[in-house]
Parts: structure tokens; C-alpha cells; sequence
């Protein structure tokens, strides 16, 4: 193989590794049919489309629901918790 098609075939296997996480889209699903606007990812995190691997950052509501799920030692976030959250007033 020459250099440059080890390049582009490197280049395609990082990109198609960064794909978008799955692991919020059955929670956001949970929150919907739970009744809250979770329209999108930014419900809870800062980004429009966290990506798996990469550093994420949440908005309040992500953060409180973060903190319930090491306060509980639960393995994943509930989405019954987000009836005890109250938004801060800005």
C-alpha cells in the first residue's frame, strides 16, 4: 500500500470511531415520554451533539441529574429524578 491511501483509510476509521454517543438518545426518549421538552441533547448538556470519547459538559439540569446518579450509586440516570429539580431563576 503507498502512504497516502494509509493516510485517507486512517483518516476514515478515526472519523467513523467518533459518532455521536447513543447512551443519551434512550434517556431523552424516557424523558419525552415522561412528559419533559426533551427535544434534543441540549435538555442536559452544553453541546448540540456530544460525541462519545470527548469531554462533554452539562447545563444545570445535566449536572443535577449527574450528582443524583453518584449520590445514588445507580449505574445510569433516571429520568423520575428530574421532578425534584428546580431550575435557578436568571
Amino acid at each position: 500500500m503507498n502512504k497516502p491511501l494509509v493516510g485517507i483509510l486512517t483518516a476514515f476509521v478515526l472519523a467513523a470511531g467518533a459518532v455521536p454517543s447513543h447512551a443519551t438518545m434512550p434517556i431523552q426518549k424516557a424523558a419525552k415520554e415522561a412528559g419533559y421538552p426533551a427535544t434534543n441533547c441540549l435538555y442536559c448538556h452544553n453541546e448540540k451533539l456530544p460525541v462519545k470519547g470527548k469531554a462533554v459538559s452539562h447545563n444545570e439540569r445535566g449536572t443535577y441529574l449527574v450528582k443524583q446518579k453518584e449520590a445514588k450509586k445507580a449505574k445510569a440516570v433516571d429520568v423520575a429524578w428530574l421532578k425534584d429539580f428546580v431550575e435557578t431563576k436568571k
